[in-house]
Order: C-alpha cells, then sequence, then structure tokens
C-alpha cells in the first residue's frame, strides 16, 4: 500500500464529501485524527443483519468497494436474520474466532466487553467531528467510560396505517393517548380492517411494542439502583390494556417474529402495525400496491397514563473482535464508512430506515424528502434505553437477550398467566441477572 493510500485513508476520505449537504471539514481535528494502516495481506469478514430496505444492503456494498479500491483491504460482507445476529455474536465472542466486525443489536456487547476492541480513540474522533453522538446510543456503546462499539443508527419504529380504513372506522384522526388508540383498534376490527402488533420473540418489533406498552402506563424493569421494579401496579395496568388491544388483533400474533407483520401488511390482513420505514416502501415499490402506498400514513405511538412519550428504538452497533487478525485494517474500514461521504450516501440508500448515531447527519435531506418520514426521523434523539430505568450492563443485556418483557406481555395476553402471575414471573427471571 502506498502512503498516499494510507493519506487518503486516514485523512481525506471524510473531507472529499465534505461540502455535501451543507457541510464543511473540521480541520481542528486533523492533528487528533486517529491513523490507521491496515496490515500487509489483510482482509476482513464483516456479518450484519439482513435489510428489510434494499437500498441500505446497496450503499454499504458500494462503500465498502470504495474502500477496498483504496486501499486493496478485501472485505467479504456477510448476512444473518435479526433473530440470528444475538446468538451468532455471543458465539463468536465467546470461542474467539469467526467474524472480524458485526452490527450487533441494543446493549449486546455489554454481555462480552472484554472481547471486544476499544475503539475510543476513534469514536472521539467521530464525535467531535461530527457534532457528538446521540446520548442514548452512546450508552449502548460504552462501558466503564471506554467506547467497545461504535453506535451505528436506531432503526425507528413508528405506527403505520391505512388512513382510508381509519377515516372507514369513524376517525378524522389517529388519536394521540393510549384510551383513544384501543378505540380506533376496536372499531377496525369491526370493520374488518384489523390491527397487529408483534408479541413474539421479534428483536425488534416485538421489543418495541412490549416495551412502549409497559413504559406508557409508568412500569419499568428497574429503579435506578438495579433493583427489580418490574411487578408492579404499573405493570399490571399495562398488562390489562395489552389484553384487550390484543383481542382486536388478527389472530395469531403471539408467533410474529420481524417479517410477519410486514407481510400481513401487505397482504391487505391488517391495516395497523407499527413497523420501520421499510413497510412502507414494500408498499411503494410494488406496482401493484401503489393504491396502499398512497393511502399508508405514519405517526409515532399514542401516549399513555405516564404523561409523556416514551418508546424504544432498535439500535444497532459496530463491534471489532479481539480475536481479529487485522486490528488497524477493521478501525480503517469503520473510520472510513463512518465519514461524512460515505454516512450520507448510506443513510440515504436507507430511506429514512436508519437514523444516524452522529448529530451532524441530521441534516441528511432523506428526512424531509418524503411526509412518511417525518415519525422516523427524531428516533435515535428521543429513544429511551431498554434497561432504564437503571444502568446498561450484563444484566440489562441478558433480560433483552432472555425477552422478559416480550415473553411477560405474551404470556398475560394471551391467557397463558393472569396479569399478576406474568408480573411476578417476569420479576423472578429478571432478579436472576439483577442482584442488587
Amino acid at each position: 500500500m502506498t502512503i498516499s493510500r494510507r493519506d487518503l485513508l486516514a485523512g481525506t476520505a471524510g473531507l472529499t464529501g465534505a461540502l455535501a449537504f451543507g457541510g464543511t471539514p473540521n480541520l481542528a481535528f486533523a492533528q487528533a485524527e486517529p491513523k490507521f494502516t491496515p496490515e500487509k495481506g489483510a482482509s476482513l469478514r464483516v456479518l450484519r443483519w439482513a435489510p428489510f430496505v434494499k437500498g441500505d444492503e446497496d450503499a454499504w456494498l458500494a462503500n465498502t468497494k470504495k474502500f477496498t479500491e483504496q486501499t486493496g483491504v478485501e472485505v467479504k460482507i456477510d448476512k444473518e436474520s435479526w433473530e440470528d445476529i444475538r446468538p451468532k455474536a455471543a458465539v463468536a465472542a465467546n470461542v474467539g474466532s469467526g467474524p472480524d466486525i458485526m452490527f450487533v443489536w441494543f446493549d449486546d456487547p455489554q454481555q462480552y466487553p472484554e472481547k471486544l476492541m476499544d475503539v475510543s480513540p476513534l469514536a472521539n474522533y467521530l464525535g467531535a467531528k461530527y457534532g457528538g453522538w446521540y446520548p442514548g446510543l452512546e450508552g449502548y456503546a460504552k462501558r466503564d467510560g471506554k467506547f467497545i462499539a461504535l453506535p451505528l443508527a436506531a432503526i425507528g419504529n413508528a405506527i403505520i396505517y391505512r388512513d382510508s380504513h381509519m377515516k372507514a372506522a369513524g376517525f378524522s384522526e389517529f388519536p394521540k393517548d393510549t384510551k383513544g388508540f384501543l378505540e380506533l383498534c376496536k372499531a377496525l376490527q369491526a370493520k374488518g380492517t384489523p390491527a397487529g402488533f408483534a408479541h413474539g420473540k421479534a428483536v425488534g418489533d416485538g421489543n418495541n411494542y412490549a416495551h412502549w406498552l409497559l413504559w406508557s402506563h409508568g412500569g419499568q424493569m428497574v429503579d435506578k439502583n438495579g433493583k427489580v421494579t418490574i411487578n408492579s401496579p404499573e405493570t399490571i395496568a399495562a398488562l390489562n390494556y395489552a389484553k384487550e388491544l390484543y383481542k382486536t388483533f388478527i389472530p395469531g400474533t403471539e408467533s410474529w417474529l420481524d417479517i410477519n407483520n410486514n407481510r400481513a401488511f401487505v397482504a391487505g390482513q391488517i391495516s395497523l402495525t407499527a413497523n420501520g420505514v421499510s413497510l412502507y416502501y414494500s408498499a411503494k415499490n410494488d406496482p401493484k400496491l401503489a393504491e396502499m402506498a398512497a393511502d399508508l400514513r405514519s405517526t409515532n405511538f399514542p401516549m399513555g397514563p405516564v404523561g409523556k412519550k416514551v418508546e424504544l428504538h432498535q439500535t444497532t452497533s459496530t463491534i471489532i473482535f479481539k480475536h481479529t487478525k487485522f486490528p488497524q485494517a477493521a478501525q480503517a474500514y469503520l473510520k472510513f464508512m463512518y465519514e461524512q461521504e460515505q454516512m450520507n450516501s448510506w443513510l440515504q440508500g436507507s430511506s429514512a430506515y436508519c437514523c444516524q448515531a452522529l448529530k451532524a447527519f441530521e441534516k441528511n435531506p432523506i428526512w424531509t424528502s418524503d411526509p412518511i418520514h417525518k415519525a422516523y426521523a427524531s428516533a435515535s434523539d428521543t429513544l429511551r434505553p431498554n434497561g432504564f430505568d437503571g444502568p446498561l450492563g450484563y444484566a440489562s443485556a441478558a433480560v433483552m437477550a432472555d425477552y422478559v418483557v416480550v415473553d411477560m406481555f405474551a404470556e398475560a395476553v394471551t391467557g397463558q398467566r393472569t396479569p399478576e402471575e406474568a408480573a411476578k414471573r417476569a420479576e423472578q427471571r429478571a432478579s436472576r441477572y439483577y442482584r442488587v
């Protein structure tokens, strides 16, 4: 590799696109910029989650190709289903072999921090150059003050619904509170155009929906000290509310994974659900669904008794395993992919599916290019970490990985357990991980 390639990789990759979207290069950070020189003969394997928006993958692959052209480092991109990412990452960490880099979920890096590279110099450089990291995403990526991961994105989750069906059910506008939301779902069911939300072990949609139900009623897994508080009157209220909502759903949602509500919606089986913007593009990009696409609207989850908006959004970070043979190449690759030209290209390719982790990229025009995108634009800024209200760490990651909150709601709504029994069981399960 020549000196010019190294200089290009270390310093100019982000500056070549610095004027894009109104940005300007911040030369004040040039001296603090970390320089990574890929090892001779380096090659990388990256394992990411399977995309729901094709443009996301296309843009990532195009940026990767540019990196290889400029550095000579070959990068192989593999992908797995959303539900398989968590166990694949855990296995790679435990056995000390596998991908060099992975895209992972939520606070998963907190389960095996000792197996991950400290990427603080790179994270601090990117944060200083691009307006800082959103606090919620940064919290997922840090352990004991060090970055063990690089926040990549929040995959916004919002309500998607058929406007004509809502109006046919007697509602001129979408309800703003949970009481009105339940009445809308009842009316939609009566019209034969029901709602449907994932109650299965869906890493994205199932977690997002269940945590909204819990938090909107004032329930929480733990307090600020990490003491388990899930078995509370607020949680019981959330479970009883969820039972009433579930009665209005299409049958079978207790087994839904992240793909199922997409399929049910575009098939015309449901007219209201929560999803990423990918559902909208599934309809928009299918000529047979043009009428449906024109009828779609998006909005944020309604407000519950807690009196404020509280939402969990799917968060994803990139990690570098310590077992990589090419740590310099791995850091060089991520540095290149996070610089302005590549990051803006990826965000645009993702079509509002991925919300930026660095604040400077909120100016990307993708957020104002379509009214549907508005409900997803602030996901990184407004998300609440899944471990609320306690610290993120081994326990919060394990409770999320074990689907404690998701299972609690599924057990209650299906009648497998009473709300009181479901809350007590969740408390017992969570207490195995939280030991305060």
